[in-house]
């Protein structure tokens, strides 16, 4: 139900466009920073979110429900990278620059990097599963599309390390980091940021699938 949730901090500098809600447990409301929230009660909310703001000290039933969306956080994660039999392995030995991704899981055991534009081709039930076991890095104005029907709601990228979306550049998916998730001066996505620690923001678009 998030377009963003994290266990330890969702930090924005500038002013960012959001639209989904957005979850932060086990840490609490002050963790959330950059964004001028106004209190409700169990949730808050923020001219530049459209949507509600939950943390894990808010009135109940938050606390219980941020519990269970960030174990359906780990559940996916788990999910994701135990998956066995890659259709593909080391593809571009985890330069993915300019390639047609079509649906499958694949696999790599070190870092991904995207420097330059890549699209995701296939049909609307069509699932892509990208199981990465370093970092994933996509560079300043590099862009992910779409083709053929393909929805970022089924594209589900699956990272141990890092996750970092280079300045104005453009993602599609689901991400499911290990580590954290960073966007830099004015990258966006149209999918969900799913981290384990923090979620970094500096005037992004955010949009929910």
């Amino acid at each position: 139900n998030f377009v963003i949730v994290a266990k330890t901090a969702i930090n924005n500098s500038s002013t960012s466009a959001i639209t989904g809600d957005l979850g932060l447990s086990p840490a609490a409301t002050s963790y959330i920073t950059g964004l001028s929230l106004t209190n409700a009660t169990g949730y808050a909310i923020s001219a530049q979110v459209t949507g509600k703001i939950y943390a894990a000290d808010m009135a109940d039933p938050t606390p219980i429900n941020m519990t269970t969306a960030v174990n359906n956080m780990n559940t996916a994660y788990n999910d994701a990278a135990g998956r066995p039999s890659p259709d593909f392995s080391e593809l571009g030995t985890g330069n993915i620059g300019g390639k047609t991704l079509v649906p499958g899981l694949y696999k790599w055991t070190s870092n991904v990097t995207v420097p330059t534009d890549v699209s995701i081709s296939g049909g609307a039930n069509d699932i892509w599963i990208f199981q990465i076991a370093g970092n994933l890095d996509v560079s300043s104005a590099v862009k992910i599309t779409l083709g053929g029907g393909a929805q970022a709601k089924t594209i589900f990228w699956q990272v141990a390390g890092q996750a970092t979306l280079g300045t104005t550049s453009h993602f599609e998916g689901v991400i499911l980091s290990k580590t954290g998730i960073t966007f830099q001066t004015g990258a966006s996505i149209h999918g969900m940021a799913l981290a384990q620690t923090a979620v970094i923001l500096d005037a992004n678009v955010i949009t929910k699938p």
